[in-house]
């Protein structure tokens, strides 16, 4: 079998995600907020970021905008 393990935009979406929460959790921390106030915002935000990054790149493949007609 030569398939990928995940589809190219579940990794986007994951890998987009996980970066937001990367930056969110680096700028707590060096904010001097602590080292565990910097860890759940980073959770926090890779939470949040993965259905907005999911809706985004699906947004943008052309597919029906879901108001009964195709703006294609």
């Amino acid at each position: 079998m030569d398939r990928p393990l995940l589809p190219l935009r579940t990794a986007l979406v994951f890998l987009l995600a996980a970066l937001s929460g990367a930056a969110a959790g680096g700028l707590t921390w060096l904010a001097e907020e602590g080292t565990a106030r910097g860890v759940l915002a980073g959770l926090a935000v890779t939470g949040l970021a993965t259905p907005f990054f999911d809706r985004l790149i699906t947004a943008g493949t052309g597919e029906v905008c879901g108001k009964g007609h195709d703006h294609g």
